[in-house]
């Protein structure tokens, strides 16, 4: 006989989870109490946003559920920030709720929520747990739907009453993962519509993708010659530097690019579900039926022809597909051998960034220093912010697992998973980028590096403003500031308050040695960018944009 809080635990375990991110609650006072006698790490994180985003970002790095454990109401809610994120970015996570004692449901007993009411939207599967002795069927059956097909998301609600009963329950055994491989024949109609191409880009994105994969596709690329970019905030899928590179499909993509995929004659999407940001608003690839030749391997069949109808359907993860199509070469010269070049050449032409701007700090020379003295397997997280252009532009990613940020433009995410990534790999620098309006979203849990001594390096990039939402102010309301205006602290100083490592940066020639003295530091550190706001793109300044309106 074990209650139901060791029974969660104990599947956990059986499950291979080796960390879970929480705020405490007593709904789960029993789970809490199990997990003392376990090797499971926990992070006690300061805000259920902030721990649902560190789950995120275990998912997101390990390809296994991130495990995150809130109380009932107000600690859901606020968890749910980070379930739409492992939603739209398909990254799996499992997020275990706290819930009133059973017979005081649907009276609105303190903080009840009815969870499959609420959370369907953002997650794949949610439940409630009315039976303890079925814990291992439930907590197994969320690992399997939350890493099978599309990943995502789950939810499981547990009754407080149900964790403090105790019943007899089978042992609990490790979930079964899911492997769909493409038959032979998809594999001899892909190679037939690549053979037959003359213009072909290949886009890769989405998740389920491991070192092996990557370094295949990389191989794959090269004995084509195949011109590879990088969906949205994927950019860690190909290394930059490579000759194959051609550009990341996102936010503000290159001209020359969105050209080269509109005129291609063969569009291999493989791995993502391309929705609006690489898409262009669904302008790059027509929706339903793209002008382009579409070969779309997806592991989600429900996602095959939902938003593009392909040519060729290939219901795959980018591991098992890359894996079947290991063997196949060439059997004729390739004709877009110069086009690949060229369009390499382009993005080294477009990742290259200015030297100057308006104001006393330059971010150009400041991403030039940071990609000469950043290891190449540094990982670099952030929220979201017109301040992220810099990086998803300007940093030329080298190596898999390097980046972790939200394709859902969820402000607040950077930091959180900064902690996260740093605790999964402490021998790795982690720098997080932030603005100053997306820092204060979950900046308290700078208090949860510091408490669990993880020297990751915060880049504040502060305008003053909700730099993203005066761009459009401008451009569609010219001159009408409204609502957009920020005051804010000293971020050095918060970072020495909370017992870390603050530098101010009010000069360009300021940043490498602040740079230094964070990472000499040995502590988590905040380096507090001061930017001018007329810096608001690399290109275009706030007057530019109101001037061009106004016109």
């Amino acid at each position: 006989m074990k209650t139901g809080g060791q029974l969660i635990v104990e599947a956990l375990v059986a499950n291979g989870v080796r960390r879970v991110a929480c705020v405490p609650g007593e709904s789960y006072l029993a789970v809490l109490d199990a997990l003392h006698d376990t090797d499971i790490d926990v992070l006690v994180c300061r805000q259920e946003g902030g721990a649902a985003m560190m789950a995120d970002c275990w998912g997101r790095l390990t390809g296994e559920p991130g495990i995150c454990m809130v109380t009932r109401g107000p600690g859901a809610t606020n968890a749910s920030a980070g379930l739409h994120i492992a939603r739209q970015d398909s990254i799996p996570l499992i997020l275990f709720i706290g819930q009133v004692q059973r017979d005081a449901r649907e009276r609105e007993a303190f903080q009840e929520i009815e969870y499959r009411r609420a959370f369907t939207e953002v997650a794949k599967w949610v439940a409630e747990i009315d039976d303890p002795a079925r814990i291992p069927e439930f907590v197994t059956r969320a690992f399997a739907i939350a890493t099978s097909g599309r990943p995502g998301p789950v939810v499981l609600a547990l009754p407080e009453d149900v964790l403090t009963q105790s019943a007899e329950a089978p042992r609990a055994l490790p979930f079964t993962p899911v492997a769909s491989h493409p038959g032979p024949s998809q594999i001899a109609a892909f190679r037939e519509r690549l053979e037959r191409a003359q213009r072909p880009v290949v886009i890769l994105g989405g998740t389920r993708w491991d070192e092996e994969s990557v370094e295949g596709m990389r191989a794959f690329a090269e004995r084509w010659d195949l011109p590879v970019t990088c969906s949205f905030r994927r950019q860690m899928l190909f290394d930059h530097l490579h000759p194959n590179y051609a550009g990341d499909v996102g936010i503000g993509i290159n001209p020359a690019l969105g050209r080269e995929i509109r005129e291609a004659d063969l569009v291999v999407l493989l791995g993502g579900r391309f929705s609006e940001m690489p898409s262009s608003g669904y302008t790059l690839i027509d929706s339903p039926y793209p002008k382009q030749t579409l070969v779309h391997v997806y592991p989600d069949p429900s996602e095959l022809g939902r938003v593009y109808r392909p040519d060729l359907a290939i219901c795959a993860s980018p591991a098992d597909f890359i894996g079947a199509i290991g063997d196949i070469s060439p059997e004729r010269p390739l004709p877009w051998k110069d086009r690949t070049a060229a369009m390499h050449a382009a993005y080294l032409g477009w990742s290259t960034p200015p030297e100057t701007g308006p104001g006393a700090v330059h971010m150009g020379p400041i991403m030039n220093w940071l990609e000469r003295n950043a290891a190449p397997d540094a990982i670099f997280t952030n929220g979201a912010g017109n301040y992220a252009t810099w990086v998803h532009r300007f940093h030329r990613f080298r190596r898999f697992n390097t980046q972790a940020a939200p394709t859902s433009g969820s402000m607040g995410y950077g930091l959180p998973a900064a902690v996260a990534a740093k605790r999964l790999h402490p021998d790795r620098e982690v720098i997080c980028f932030a603005g100053d309006g997306c820092f204060l979203m979950h900046g308290q849990e700078f208090a949860t590096a510091v408490r669990y001594a993880l020297p990751i390096i915060t880049v504040v990039v502060n305008n003053g403003i909700y730099g993203t939402i005066r761009m459009h102010q401008e451009r569609e309301y010219p001159g009408r500031v409204s609502a957009t205006d920020l005051t804010n602290p000293d971020f050095a100083a918060l970072a020495i308050a909370y017992g870390g490592h603050g530098e101010t940066v009010t000069q360009t020639e300021e940043f490498a040695p602040a740079f230094l003295r964070a990472r000499e530091s040995g502590k988590p550190a905040i380096i507090e960018v001061k930017l001018d706001p007329e810096a608001i793109t690399p290109s275009r300044t706030l007057s530019e944009i109101r001037q061009s309106s106004k016109g």
